[in-house]
């Protein structure tokens, strides 16, 4: 059971803003970034797999670690 100092809901509306933002800025981080979308658990550095639940869903993005710029990646998508 991994615990997370970080957990945020997020939506990704369009393909770019996965691949080109979102997973792009994950891949960077030396620490593991889960998505919960309902009962699924996806590593956030898969491209397949965030593409896999598609655009226009919440989902939760979880994560222990400190990375300034994820931080602000993540805010640009958080679901207010």
């Amino acid at each position: 059971l991994t615990m997370y100092n970080k957990e945020t809901v997020i939506r990704l509306n369009t393909f770019g803003m996965i691949s080109g933002k979102f997973v792009g800025a994950a891949s960077k981080c030396d620490f593991d970034i889960d998505l919960k979308y309902r009962q699924i658990l996806i590593d956030a550095k898969s491209l397949l797999g965030v593409i896999g639940i598609g655009t226009n869903n919440d989902f939760k993005v979880c994560y222990m670690g400190d990375d300034q710029a994820f931080d602000n990646v993540v805010d640009k998508f958080t679901v207010a």
